[in-house]
């Protein structure tokens, strides 16, 4: 009865399903006439060719039995045109019941009930205690990477998607989905935005215009972050209502561009964490490289705490007896002071100048990291294979090569051979992994740092011999939970994140040398936070107040792995 019911308000609510029922009877109505017409000739050819009678009846029987191949046998032809007759309709027959009706029932019926049934399993707005959550307005791969962090954080969301069918699959994954156009005030009522903690626009930049606009006349205080592609998108989101807008392509470009080699011993800023600064000083060119961490003495000279060491890609905790090498990147914290005083700490007396930066692909990414290496003074060369988009770097790159990267002679004169750096910039990742190894093949001794556009190929980019990657998701989850969080994005690679955890009971009254959190999670510990001040500096005898806050650095992984240690103890 469900079913009926279902399929009924289907059929007579849908302007479509209407019409396909009056397709439907003009099918049964062709149907009926074809198996007369067999009947009749059934008659015909039984009683003028071969002599025999047999009642309506008899005639309808045998029509229904051929066509529906049950073949019983009892009443047959025996002439050839009766056999011929007998073929046309069997032919007939598989055609039209066999076929055709088993499609159409399937077209018409069971797809309709089965679309029904699914839109009813897409929910359309949230129950009212449901608050404090982010709305995403689009399902794609930075809502994927969105969500998984927020569930990581144990922060609520809602996703909204138009389509009911695709809603209802979401729901069956585990999402939390609210189904409605994302330029409907209802769907935004549904969505409990009113009551959310951030509205995520991540679609189009003209369609971020509209949903920024409908969100301001259901939630006018509503906090939205809304994702831009092109920098001139920025002053009109700005005045629809976006509370913050997210150029992520050029952040991009500016972001790839601070992990060149640019020659000399400088700490560049990543990110700030209330009081304290986080930094990153390349080893290279500097008096650190052969020495341990313990024996730089950073901490006891400058203040500063080594809190991680990047070895090609890979962020290592930072332990005492961790040897500093050409290629080790020294991630610090401290003051903006003392990170200030590490930049001639370093510097060894024979740092060669800025050296050349290749730049591989001239798009929004490329042309952003250009600019932002020329402001430093860098040499900077270009390479895409249109000579239309190498416009865009007009005035940023010292020379700019058309063709295609891959070309060795062409790498050869854009100056691969005596380059410093290389920065991939291109969003076709088959393409970066591949100039990164050929890259690397050319001149051994290259830094290269590369993009990528989807996640899954970050270990590929990192084997192929990049020194630094980041993807375009990974910088936009970054900053929404920076703007979740309350403090700047700390944006050191991909994977790795900043975490504020409550000391658990397990590590309270401990000090960090006796809890090991380093060589057990491979966490690094940047700061302690109590009643919302920053303890002093850190060492392995500071202990964990049984009401304070641990700031640490690493990957979700690694933040599991923090709470099956320590978190999950009885």
């Amino acid at each position: 009865m469900k079913f009926l019911g279902t399929l009924f308000a289907v059929l007579v609510g849908d302007r479509e399903m209407r019409a396909n029922v009056r397709a439907l009877l003009k099918y049964l109505a062709a149907l009926a006439a074809m198996i007369a017409v067999y009947a009749v000739l059934f008659h015909v050819i039984k009683d003028q060719i071969e002599g025999e009678r047999y009642s309506w009846l008899t005639g309808l029987y045998w029509t229904l039995v051929v066509m529906t191949t049950l073949g019983f046998g009892d009443i047959t032809f025996t002439s050839d045109l009766g056999r011929v007759f007998s073929i046309v309709v069997l032919l007939s027959g598989v055609l039209f019941l066999l076929i055709l009706l088993p499609f159409l029932f399937i077209r018409l019926f069971y797809a309709p009930w089965l679309e029904a049934r699914l839109k009813l399993q897409a929910p359309r707005e949230l129950p009212d205690e449901f608050a404090g959550h982010v709305v995403i307005v689009e399902h794609d791969a930075l809502a994927v990477a969105l969500i998984a962090r927020l569930r990581a954080e144990g922060t609520p969301y809602v996703l909204i998607e138009p389509d009911p069918a695709k809603a209802a699959g979401y729901v069956r994954d585990g999402l939390v989905v609210v189904t409605g156009e994302n330029d409907n005030r209802r769907t935004y009522e549904g969505a409990r935005a009113a009551a959310a903690r951030l509205v995520v626009a991540n679609c189009e930049d003209t369609v971020n215009t509209n949903i920024t606009l409908t969100v301001r006349e259901v939630a006018p205080d509503v906090p939205i972050a809304a994702i831009v592609e092109g920098d001139d998108a920025v002053d009109v989101l700005q005045l629809s209502g976006a509370t913050w807008v997210l150029p992520l392509k050029r952040r991009l470009g500016a972001w790839l561009a601070t992990r060149v080699d640019m020659g000399r011993a400088s700490a560049h800023t990543m990110g700030r964490f209330k009081d304290l600064e986080i930094a990153e000083l390349p080893a290279r060119h500097t008096q650190l490289v052969g020495t341990t961490l313990r024996d730089s003495r950073l901490r006891e000279q400058r203040g500063v705490s080594v809190i991680g060491l990047w070895q090609r890609g890979q962020l290592q905790p930072a332990f005492p007896d961790a040897v500093i090498t050409a290629d080790s990147v020294l991630v610090l914290v401290g003051t903006p002071e003392q990170i200030a005083s590490v930049e001639d700490r370093g510097h060894a007396a024979d740092a060669p100048a800025p050296g050349l930066t290749l730049v591989i692909g001239a798009g929004k990414v490329g042309a952003a990291a250009a600019h932002a290496l020329t402001d430093t003074g860098a040499r900077v060369h270009v390479i895409d294979r249109t000579p239309e988009v190498l416009d865009s770097v007009q005035g940023a790159a010292d020379a700019t090569f058309a063709g295609d990267a891959a070309d060795r002679e062409l790498l050869t004169a854009a100056g691969v051979h005596h380059a410093a750096s290389v920065l991939l910039t291109t969003n076709d990742d088959a393409m970066n992994i591949y100039l990164a190894v050929f890259c690397r093949r050319l001149n051994p001794t290259l830094r290269i740092v590369s993009r990528v556009t989807h996640q899954r190929n970050v270990e590929a980019m990192h084997r192929a011999g990049a020194d630094f990657v980041l993807s375009y998701t990974s910088l936009g989850v970054d900053a929404v939970m920076s703007l979740l969080e309350g403090h700047e994005p700390v944006i050191l690679g991909e994977g790795v994140r900043l975490f504020e955890v409550a000391v658990p009971q397990a590590l309270a009254g401990r000090t960090l040398g006796e809890s090991q959190i380093g060589a057990r999670t491979g966490l690094s510990v940047v700061a302690l936070e109590r009643d919302e001040q920053l303890q002093g500096p850190l060492t392995a005898e500071t202990r964990m107040p049984y009401d304070g806050q641990l700031i640490m650095l690493g990957s979700l992984q690694q933040r599991e792995a923090f709470a099956a240690a320590f978190e999950r103890q009885a």
